[in-house]
């Protein structure tokens, strides 16, 4: 895990890119530096009676590495604070957090849904510099699309919707086998049953996969054990089957976890 630091980020700048999901990019001294796809950071409120800070995952990285691309779903009174922030303004921020991907040679096949869509972005990025040349992105949404084209610059990019406005109609599975997509390493990020059923898909076909684990989070450095899930191996920290979404992973081999 890379050495986290805590600090006062400046907001360079913040838009709605769909409803209720906003983008936010922060300047930071060391964070950007240090972070790698499929971490997160914690943000915290100025609000004196919130004392735990939200977690969010790293949309993307500036390429001097000195800045965060944070895009989140507002879903509560936190996540509302920061849609109201604008340029120049100041938020305290502790990262990066969690163990992200591994990113590997082999071709790729990144499967995400919702709010899991952002750390993605990063990901393709990253496996684009790395040289991979076989990489698609395989996406879900309920109507409206954002993300689509920063991802369109590293892959090959497949939609799926609910209400069927873009893409296959359904879910991100429809669209793999509407497609016929496969990998030799998957990367997903989503809900829990999207990511159950990425994890069934990889045992059936024997593809290695990797999921990132979206969790209720209290102190986001595993001190709390607020946000663990089952694992079918006995964990150090606390004797049981279980691993901390927010210091194990949030990224996890598909066949350490059960969902």
């Amino acid at each position: 895990m890379s050495t986290k630091f805590q600090e006062i980020a400046e907001i360079t700048c913040q838009e709605e890119i769909s409803a209720d999901i906003f983008s936010m990019w922060i300047k930071t001294e060391n964070i950007a530096k240090n972070a790698v796809p499929g971490q997160f950071v914690s943000l915290y409120s100025s609000d004196g009676s919130s004392i735990l800070p939200r977690p969010i995952s790293i949309c993307e990285v500036s390429d001097d590495r000195c800045s965060l691309r944070l895009v989140y779903r507002v879903a509560g009174k936190g996540t509302r604070e920061f849609s109201f922030l604008k340029n120049k303004d100041a938020i305290k921020v502790l990262g990066p957090l969690g163990n992200g991907y591994t990113l590997k040679d082999s071709s790729a096949m990144l499967i995400a849904g919702g709010i899991g869509v952002p750390p993605i972005v990063e990901l393709a990025k990253q496996l684009h510099k790395k040289g991979v040349k076989d990489i698609k992105a395989v996406v879900g949404y309920r109507s409206e699309l954002f993300l689509k084209e920063e991802l369109e610059k590293y892959c090959s990019v497949y939609v799926a919707t609910e209400d069927g406005s873009s893409g296959v109609k359904g879910n991100v599975m429809d669209a793999i086998r509407e497609h016929g997509l496969s990998a030799d390493t998957i990367y997903a990020c989503g809900p829990k049953p999207m990511l159950k059923a990425v994890s069934d898909f990889a045992e059936q076909t024997g593809t290695e996969a990797q999921i990132s684990l979206e969790g209720r989070m209290a102190c986001g450095i595993g001190a709390c054990l607020a946000c663990v899930c089952k694992s079918k191996e006995t964990d150090e920290h606390s004797n049981v089957k279980n691993k901390r979404i927010c210091a194990d992973g949030p990224v996890f081999d598909s066949r350490e976890v059960e969902l």
